[in-house]
């Protein structure tokens, strides 16, 4: 076999840029034997699978398996929206920046976004978007999305899921969580995920694993399966529905085997705190926003960006701030988070 070395470097760009979980890579070699049910249908492993999210997620969730975590948000927004209705997200929401315009293109509904400095929204921010309740020449809200952990590396707490939920319910609207980084939150937290979604009073969320040692797929978690009528359908027209699902499933079985989701998510976070306490040790470096989770966020000289960039990938956040974005993932080491340090103290020398 042909050794490939395209001659890449490490990397803080993204924790989608790493690869896949030896766990992972172990299981799909073994369901890669023999032949399978397509779309999971009558594949024992499907039902398996379903069990296991009942265990985390209680007797009343209903789960699907996607492709992506695009296919996931549009999804999920799409079966509880209709088009003459919106969803109310912070600005910086995947869902509104790095979704492409999907939501809007496959609901037909809109977005109301809100400036969130530390992209966490609060029910006071959407208040303001009730007035148009019942009055035909506006849309009207009626889902409330939230990323855990966020787009900013910040947390919500259990207190402001759960009252950003019961604000939802109180004014006949749903709560989605993107929890594309929902393993990194957890670990942070010290919580269960059925404590931060079930227990808070979540109604969708898209469960994700990909950035967290999974090599593709993500689920579809309604937390009331009567919420799921009718989505298999909705999936098939959203061309999300994999005929090989055996693949996803079975990285699902392996993610939650010995809790693998909880090691991965320990590793990642402990190096963004390990990068965060010895980045700015750096003259001219400094922490702009807080550690929570594993993502870390730095104001650094101008000059040393694209310096550093030639050694480490990592991306630009907000470029009239000469403020980075480094993130770090379940097989970051040691050793790379000191070769960063040492590399951006050697550049600005």
């Amino acid at each position: 076999m042909n050794s490939f070395d395209f001659g890449y470097k490490k990397g803080f760009a993204s924790d989608n840029w790493s690869g896949v979980s030896p766990e992972v890579m172990k299981v799909l070699a073994e369901v890669n034997r023999g032949h399978h049910p397509a779309y999971g249908e009558n594949d024992p492993m499907l039902g398996l699978a379903k069990q296991r999210f009942r265990e985390v997620f209680g007797e009343d969730c209903e789960v699907f398996f996607v492709y992506n975590g695009t296919g996931a948000n549009v999804l999920s927004v799409q079966q509880l929206l209709r088009s003459w209705e919106a969803v109310v997200t912070p600005h910086s929401a995947h869902l509104n920046e790095d979704e492409g315009g999907a939501p809007e293109k496959f609901t037909g509904g809109k977005l109301l976004t809100v400036h969130c400095e530390d992209g966490k929204i609060r029910p006071e921010q959407i208040r303001p978007f009730l007035s148009s309740f019942g009055f035909q020449h506006h849309v009207q809200a009626r889902m409330i999305s939230i990323s855990q952990a966020t787009e900013m590396g910040t947390l919500y707490q259990l207190a402001e899921i759960k009252a950003l939920a019961d604000f939802a319910h109180a004014n006949n609207m749903f709560l989605h969580m993107d929890g594309a980084r929902i393993a990194n939150a957890a670990v942070a937290l010290g919580c269960t995920f059925g404590e931060m979604t079930t227990g808070c009073g979540v109604d969708v969320l898209s469960f994700g694993g990909t950035k967290n040692g999974l090599m593709f797929g993500e689920a579809v978690v309604f937390l009331d399966e009567k919420l799921a009528e009718g989505f298999e359908y909705s999936r098939k027209q959203g061309m999300q529905l994999a005929s090989k699902m055996r693949f996803i499933i079975a990285q699902f079985l392996a993610y939650f085997e010995n809790d693998l989701w909880k090691r991965n998510a320990e590793n990642s976070n402990r190096m963004a705190r390990m990068l965060g306490r010895l980045l700015p040790e750096t003259e001219g470096i400094s922490l702009s926003r807080p550690v929570e989770a594993n993502g870390v966020f730095a104001i650094m000289p101008e000059a040393l960006i694209p310096k550093l960039q030639q050694e480490y990938f990592f991306h630009i956040w907000n470029e009239s701030k000469n403020e980075v974005r480094l993130m770090c993932s379940f097989d970051t080491t040691e050793e790379d988070v000191r070769g960063l340090v040492d590399a951006a103290k050697r550049l600005v020398g």
